[in-house]
Parts: C-alpha cells; structure tokens; sequence
C-alpha cells in the first residue's frame, strides 16, 4: 500500500466530511440545497492543470490521490452492479465517469470512489430519492468540494456476499450526480484455508471519506 496522507492531514479530511446541518429523520422533507457561488475560469484552469482526469462538458475532475487507481468504467470482478449509480433501477440511464479504486482491492474485500451522471429526465427527477436499501441514519447533505450532496448510507448482502455504500447525490446543471463510496466482499471463513482481507472496513471508509477531497467541479 503507497504511503497515505498524514494522521493530522486525515483527520482534517474526515472532519470536512461531517454533517454540516442535523441529520434528518426518515420522514423530514429536506429543504432543496442551496448553489455556492460558480467557479471562477482561474480555478477551473488551476484543478485542470493538476488533475488526472477532468470532463469539461460535466464540469468534474479528478486530482491525483496515492493509494487509488483511476478507472474509466465501474465493470469489476467482485460483487458489485456496473450501474452508473448504485441500486439504480432496472430501467435507470445514466453514465459511468470514472471510479477511484483503493490499491489492494480484490475478490475478498474492494473498495472504489465510483461517480456517475445522467440526464435522463425520470433520473433527475429521483436523484435526491433514497434507496429502499437505505439506513435508518445517517440521511444528511454533506459538501463535496463546496457542492452540497444529499447523503445517505446503505448495505445489502446475499450469501456470503456484502455490500456497504456511502451514497452521495445531487442535480447540477439539469444532471443527476451520484458519488457512491463502495466496500464490497467475500466472508474470508468461506474460503478453505481461509483468506485474509486486504484491509479491513472501517480502514476502508476512512480511505474513501479521503477520496472525496479528490472529487472537484470545474464549473
């Protein structure tokens, strides 16, 4: 594993993750985000120079962040859907624009920042919906990169199989974001001798809540 960002430099990132408003219960009706102010031409300029990957006609880019690999599609062996968002429907249009996948993932425990858009109409309309696999809490708008999200945590699990998602969502310029941070995994005691997880879960999320900071929108 490439060597990570310092405890200090951490625990900054994960502190500009938290809620910025009380969590909301499963039956409030959220107030609709408020826009910050637009990004200036100097600054898109700036995060384009440095960023691995940028999409100027989505307004995003990505800056490099040790530890991560950038993938171009969400198609992976382990369990989890190639969807442009996850527990999309079955009938959902949208697009996968690039993932974030944590150095060390593979068929016993991965783990990957994936963003996706669309702008079908019946998506935008239900991007701020949450999933019907969705946790009681936490259920928050939380900002990435200065653009609030609405937020929400899920899980499911088949067999010996899981999955854990930290789901991020937002209309932009008539388009539905959806930033999924996703732990997906195999019980190791199934495996015969047992195996032995790259890393565990709640290393797994910290490393992800980082990833977010590589997240920024160009316009």
């Amino acid at each position: 594993m490439k060597k990570r960002l310092g405890t200090l430099g951490l625990l900054g990132l994960l502190t500009a993750c938290q809620p910025e408003h009380p969590v909301e219960t499963a039956h409030a009706t959220p107030a609709p985000p408020v826009a910050p102010p637009p990004v200036s031409d100097a600054q898109a300029s700036r995060i384009a120079l440095q960023a691995q990957f940028v999409d100027e006609a989505l307004g995003v880019a990505i800056l490099p962040l040790p530890g991560f690999t950038l993938r171009r599609d969400f198609r992976r062996d382990y369990l989890a859907t190639d969807d442009w968002k996850t527990f999309a429907e079955p009938d959902s249009r949208g697009k996968a624009v690039a993932a974030l996948v944590l150095d060390g993932s593979n068929e016993i425990t991965a783990a990957e920042v994936r963003l996706g858009v669309s702008d079908d109409p019946d998506a935008v309309a239900a991007c701020l919906e949450v999933s019907d696999s969705a946790l009681p809490s936490p259920r928050d708008e939380i900002r990435v990169d200065g653009q609030p999200f609405r937020h929400f945590r899920a899980s499911d699990a088949a067999m010996s199989h899981y999955l854990t998602v930290d789901a991020y969502r937002a209309v932009r310029q008539d388009r539905c974001y959806a930033i999924d941070l996703l732990i997906v995994g195999t019980r190791p005691e199934v495996y015969d001798p047992p195996r032995t997880p790259p890393f565990d879960t709640a290393t797994a999320q910290a490393w992800l809540r980082e990833a977010l900071a590589a997240i920024r929108f160009v316009k």
